[in-house]
């Protein structure tokens, strides 16, 4: 059950570490733009900004957390 339960929290971080690199990414390239004066979706990323981005570094921290937690639990009380 715990393997189970830390390979789906594994493969959700996975996924959501490539979420927030894809709105960095997006975001370094929309700021350059706008300097630049070329409408590259800055204003719709600050839109996503709150909904989507702010929320997945979160679950981010969190999972990580949390992924650290319970291989400590493990190596704590089960390795004795």
């Amino acid at each position: 059950m715990k393997d189970k339960l830390l390979n789906w929290l594994n493969l959700i971080l996975v996924a959501d570490v490539f979420l927030v690199l894809f709105g960095f990414g997006w975001f370094a390239i929309a700021v350059f733009g706008d300097a630049a004066g070329i409408n590259l979706g800055l204003d719709l990323w600050h839109k996503l900004w709150q909904p989507l981005f702010n929320p997945a570094i979160g679950i981010l921290m969190g999972g990580a957390i949390l992924s650290g937690i319970i291989s400590w639990v493990s190596r704590k009380f089960l390795t004795d």
